[in-house]
């Protein structure tokens, strides 16, 4: 995860932003802002200068570890990065509560907190001097919920693109062909696929993918041992055969997460997958 998101400053230069009379002329960045009651339920807010509420983008990043770990900060130290890379955006990285042993936070808890994040964002829009341009990118347990997010909640905002590092995609095959998720899953699910068939399905985002679907771009290293190569290339072929635009980056020689120089090139590669689709 931490490895994902290099500072990219010697590949990027900021674009300049185009005065706006309506908007703040200064940027603005807000630490541990509350979407809920829960201690975990927190997001990190970094607003543009110059933003206006019919043109700033967003950017809601969304950070894995298999749904019982990992942490907003895991995108921190890549920020700035992304701000240069993606002038203009709106940022928000959220946290979300985390399942742990005894059943606490079990699934859907997860789905819920990004679902509550997305309305928090999106009915302060104009407190926030954003846009409804919403783009929802995640890492492996992240790139689920971004993805089940952005095919199964379609309001009060259907996201105008989705970024998939890794991400599952079908949970119980996903059970069923990797032995370390195994592990994982069931106690953020409370269950296997046989005890609890109906949780993994309606957790699985390549059963919501319709034609109407987001346009959605695929990360994935060839030696992932944790979410191997089969669940991106079956999320893939189900958008094709439903005729969603998509883009499947594959890199051979990569696990689950990788550094520079394939970090750099995922991120040159989003921002051109954005250009298209997040005009």
């Amino acid at each position: 995860m931490k490895k994902l998101l290099p500072l990219l400053m010697l590949v990027m230069t900021a674009a300049s932003c185009v005065k706006d009379n309506d908007s703040e002329n200064v940027p603005d960045t807000q630490i541990n802002v509350s979407y809920g009651s829960h201690a975990q339920q927190k997001m990190d807010i970094y607003l543009p200068p110059q933003r206006s509420s019919s043109t700033t983008k967003v950017l809601v990043m969304i950070h894995g570890g298999g749904w019982s770990g990992g942490d907003k900060s895991d995108f921190t130290a890549g920020i700035a990065g992304v701000q240069q890379l993606l002038p203009g955006y709106a940022i928000f990285n959220i946290n979300y509560r985390l399942a742990a042993a005894g059943n606490v936070n079990p699934f859907p808890a997860q789905e819920q907190d990004v679902k509550a994040a997305i309305e928090y964002i999106y009915n302060r829009r104009e407190q926030f001097q954003i846009s409804e341009k919403f783009v929802y990118l995640g890492a492996s347990a992240g790139g689920h919920l971004a993805l089940l997010q952005g095919y199964k909640h379609t309001s009060p905002v259907r996201p105008k693109a989705i970024v998939d590092f890794f991400g599952p995609t079908d949970l119980t095959a996903l059970y069923n062909n990797s032995a370390l998720a195994a592990l994982l899953l069931p106690q953020a699910l409370g269950g296997t696929p046989t005890s609890n068939p109906t949780l993994y399905q309606s957790s699985s985002p390549i059963n919501y993918v319709t034609a109407q679907s987001s346009a959605t771009m695929i990360l994935q290293g060839g030696i992932d041992d944790l979410v191997p190569p089969s669940q991106s290339t079956a999320l893939r072929d189900r958008l094709n055969t439903a005729g969603v635009a998509n883009q499947y980056v594959f890199y051979p020689n990569e696990g689950h997460g990788w550094g520079d120089p394939s970090a750099t090139d995922s991120y040159l590669k989003i921002a051109a997958f954005l250009q298209i689709h997040n005009p």
